[in-house]
């Protein structure tokens, strides 16, 4: 009898050590739901605008975390409304710390864009200067792996100055694989060299390259002081309706009209709108928050899926939610100016 306790003891702190362990066990999975669906009139602040509004302009966010073990996974697999990727779907082999370099990037880029989109809408001056290219990847293949870092900013290439990426390119277009060349770069505050041999570029035998992928970095000057405060937001998603609050604080009227109106898309400095991720989960978010109006990127391009998404969760989940497509904010400042005041 005491043989079958002492075994039935053994099994069960075995149980319990595989329980403990499997929850530290993380899976190659990210977990995707809705988010929330932020007020705009507090996050963002125009020198000399008006916040006063019948309605509101709102972003809309998605709730992403790492499925750190099997039980977030489980979860995420019976959860309504939650979508499971692959972590290299998500950042491809990017660590942490890239990963969240290249989201606030992201965010800052967007502030810029709709800063600049919205302003210009507004009939404002703004002057958009390049000031470098920021590195968004790196080759593998690249023997800049280990001496430049996702997140750089490359200022001086061979001790000539470099704006923009189109810079960049045209200046390497003149050399070889197996030529070197030495980079100034900003990390952090602190400023870099480094000397990087160019390998073939893919596809194109006869052109070298870093094999870096370099994204231009702008400053913008304003004859007025816009705040945005966002800081616990990643992405460029809010793009579109950050320049709607802009526009909508420097121009006369309420173009609310007393609508709750939520939406998303990216946008570039000439104000166009484009394709965004998790827009099933922020439809629901919107639907969940009472919304009266989604503004969503339209689909324009092959691939495009934005529109067809939300169209489909919409009839599918039966949302009252009134979508409404853009192309870029014009379109939604058009449609937002025809509308009649909300009554009630």
């Amino acid at each position: 009898m005491g043989f079958f306790k002492q075994r039935k003891n053994k099994v069960f702190v075995v149980i319990c050590v595989l329980l403990v362990v499997t929850f530290f066990i993380p899976t190659p999975y990210y977990i995707f739901q809705p988010g929330s669906v932020e007020e705009l009139g507090s996050k963002v602040t125009v020198e000399g605008g008006d916040k006063t509004s019948a309605g509101n302009l709102y972003l809309t966010t998605v709730l992403s975390l790492r499925a750190s073990n099997i039980y977030y996974l489980a979860y995420g697999m019976i959860a309504p409304h939650t979508d499971l990727r692959k972590v290299v779907e998500v950042r491809g082999d990017m660590s942490d710390e890239e990963y969240s370099k290249i989201l606030d990037h992201m965010m800052t880029t967007s502030q810029q864009h709709a800063l600049v989109a919205g302003l210009r809408a507004a009939g404002e001056e703004v002057n958009v200067k390049p000031n470098g290219i920021f590195i968004t990847s790196i080759l593998d293949t690249s023997n800049a792996k280990g001496k430049l870092n996702i997140g750089d900013i490359i200022t001086e290439v061979d001790d000539q100055p470099i704006e923009k990426a189109s810079d960049f390119l045209d200046y390497l277009s003149n050399k070889k694989a197996g030529d070197a060349v030495k980079l100034m770069f900003n990390r952090n505050g602190t400023v870099k060299t480094e000397t990087v041999e160019l390998i073939p570029i893919k596809n194109s035998p006869n052109q070298a390259g870093v094999g870096i992928g370099p994204e231009d970095q702008y400053t913008v000057e304003t004859n007025r002081t816009v705040k945005i405060s966002a800081e616990d937001i990643g992405g460029p998603s809010a793009g579109l309706m950050f320049s709607l609050e802009v526009y909508n604080q420097l121009t006369p009227g309420d173009l609310t009209k007393g609508y709750e109106i939520a939406g998303t898309g990216t946008i570039d400095m000439d104000g166009n709108v484009g394709q965004i991720g998790g827009i099933r989960e922020k439809i629901t978010a919107v639907e969940k928050a009472g919304m009266d109006i989604f503004f969503c990127p339209a689909d324009l391009l092959d691939g495009d899926t934005n529109l067809a998404d939300v169209k489909d969760e919409v009839q599918k989940e039966g949302y009252n939610v009134k979508i409404v497509p853009v192309k870029n904010i014009q379109e939604a400042i058009d449609y937002l100016e025809k509308l009649a005041p909300k009554e009630g």
